[in-house]
């Protein structure tokens, strides 16, 4: 069971959008496991792929095809490598964020509303007390 073409062009196309080349990547493949029987004992169909630049890996023994595995490991490690990407930048943004929240003044509205939070507290904590029971 072949991969079709237009499945291999979106790879090419996120590969290309990611900026990962092939060369990037480093393949070996070893026996799998679990269920296949003789096919799965007898063919190295398990796909290991090493993103060199990251050292993100990724192990796929989903299939009893390697190549339909290579195809497999392949989209795996660039949705690894995409998240990765996506995941610190966003990550940085936060943090920006964050920090202007926090310079940011306060309005006055805002302050009086703090206090007024404060104050009610304060009465719930000054009401609470030991229960005496008067028999």
């Amino acid at each position: 069971m072949p991969v079709s073409s237009d499945k291999e062009k979106a790879l090419s196309v996120k590969m290309l959008k990611l900026g990962v080349a092939e060369s990037d990547f480093e393949e070996s493949f070893i026996r799998s496991s679990g269920p296949g029987g003789q096919k799965v004992n007898k063919s190295s169909s398990c796909v290991y792929l090493v993103h060199i630049p990251t050292g993100l890996s990724v192990k796929c023994q989903k299939e009893r095809s390697q190549s339909l595995n290579r195809f497999l490991a392949r989209r795996l490690l660039l949705n690894k490598i995409e998240l990765r990407q996506k995941g610190f930048i966003a990550q940085e943004k936060e943090k920006l964020e964050k920090i202007r929240r926090q310079k940011r003044k306060r309005s006055k509205r805002a302050k009086e509303k703090i206090l007024t939070a404060k104050h009610q507290q304060a009465e719930k904590k000054i009401h609470r007390g030991k229960v005496v029971i008067d028999d």
